[in-house]
């Protein structure tokens, strides 16, 4: 058994500034000379590799919805040999859905009550002064058994503001363990799933480094850090997701790169070999893989680009005649016949599936997928149970093969993004977090 001292950086909503204090707090741990083990509540796969970028660790998912006990445990694990544990919310500390998963309901507060980590609730106080404190202690009681560290005032106007605002919080008996000043040039740039990615950054680093000097001249940084703390959890877990196959040939670069960390981590300490390489540079994969996986992005953007990369695709076509290929999302997209881009212009795809997608007809997608597989997916017989994330704003204009599963959202209502299979090609839409335990 172990502790795993932490604290869960959390906000009433989206859009509060709690990124900007994460990435700060992970350097300025970081520069203090700890071990700093990132975690993100929920399914996201931008944030990780902006926490990596941070401290210099992996940073991995915990999700109550999405995930069983065992590979919870495995992933919670991840912290046995780090100094102190910080995990970043999703959405408002109690939101999540409506239906119970293997857990959960995929809230963050769930995720800091599993782990026993003290919340930091970032409150952006713009607008408001003393009606701040009804917020914050709002979140503090709605559940006594969520542990509550502080909270940090974000977007303070004036000294005078600062005043007022701290003057309500000790009236509601909620300690304060910091009041960032508004800034206007501490956003992440942004486009339609969100923040772009960290490989996209023009200067990453230095964008950190200077949010680590903000907080540490506005944050009470020894306090968040002596309010870590976390549950006695075991030991040694060792249920990360097997490998589908021996040999991997996985795309990665600015189109193709939305992963789960406990998935490729999982297929590595399993022994199996993952060779990356890049459609957009127009490279094949290796030919002695076993397998090829395409995993999410951003292929809209880059239509014309894979469009003319003859030789990833066929590449990509020879593989798929005598061994599998699958692909999530955009990768699911790339292996179709078209995708149609904002501009409404056709782009030919590798054509290993019929699947015509368009962004210019834009339909938002978001939320868990619960799939049982009507065909073999990569590592996964028929039958089995998957659970999963769909998030992007293509619209299906054919989709002619056949379904690879019966695709549900997290309330059991069926989705018409059914995946599709055809010969030795798996694509689906959502992105793959775990197979339901055997239980």
């Amino acid at each position: 058994m172990t502790e795993r001292p932490g604290i869960l950086i959390s906000a009433p909503s989206s859009g509060t500034g709690k990124t900007t204090v994460m990435l700060g707090l992970l350097r300025a741990f970081a520069e203090d000379g700890l071990r700093v083990q990132p975690f993100k509540s929920g399914p996201d796969y931008i944030d990780p590799a902006f926490h990596q970028a941070a401290c210099g660790r992996a940073s991995f998912n915990l999700d109550t919805w999405a995930m069983g006990p065992a590979l919870f445990a495995a992933i919670s694990a991840e912290a046995n040999s780090a100094d102190i544990c910080v995990a970043e919310g999703s959405m408002g500390l109690y939101d999540g859905v409506a239906t119970q998963g293997q857990i959960g309901f995929g809230s963050s507060a769930e995720t800091a009550q599993a782990m026993g980590w003290p919340v930091v609730l970032v409150v952006d106080v713009s607008g408001q002064a003393q009606s701040a404190a009804a917020t914050a202690l709002g979140f503090q009681a709605y559940n006594p058994d969520i542990p509550f560290a502080g909270v940090i005032l974000n977007r303070c106007a004036s000294p005078r503001h600062e005043r007022l605002a701290r003057l309500g919080m000790e009236a509601a008996g909620v300690r304060v363990l910091g009041v960032l000043p508004r800034r206007g040039d501490l956003t992440l740039p942004e486009r339609h799933l969100g923040l772009i990615q960290a490989i996209e950054h023009p200067d990453l680093d230095a964008a950190i480094a200077g949010y680590a000097a903000f907080l540490k001249e506005h944050v009470d940084i020894a306090a968040l850090r002596n309010a870590a703390q976390g549950r006695e959890t075991v030991v040694g877990a060792t249920a990360l997701p097997p490998p589908p196959a021996q040999r991997i040939a996985l795309a990665q670069d600015a189109a193709f790169s939305f992963t789960y960390p406990h998935i490729l981590e999982g297929w590595r300490r399993a022994g199996a070999e993952i060779t990356p390489f890049s459609p957009l540079a127009d490279e094949s994969q290796d030919p002695s893989a076993d397998l090829v996986w395409l995993p999410g992005g951003y292929p809209e953007l880059h239509g014309a680009t894979l469009a003319a990369a003859t030789r990833f695709k066929t590449a990509l076509r020879t593989h798929a005649e005598t061994r599998p290929i699958h692909g999530e999302c955009g990768g699911y997209m790339a292996l179709g016949a078209a995708l149609i881009d904002k501009d409404g212009v056709r782009h030919e795809m590798a054509g290993l599936l019929g699947l015509v997608t368009s962004y210019e007809k834009r339909k938002f997608h978001l939320g868990y997928r619960r799939a049982v597989l009507r065909a073999g997916l990569p590592g996964h017989e028929p039958g089995t149970a998957l659970r999963g994330h769909e998030f992007h704003y293509s619209t299906i204009l054919e989709q002619p093969d056949a379904p690879l599963a019966e695709v549900a959202d997290a309330d059991g209502n069926p989705v018409p993004e059914t995946g599709s299979a055809r010969g030795m090609v798996t694509g689906t839409f959502f992105h793959l977090i775990s197979a339901e335990d055997a239980a």
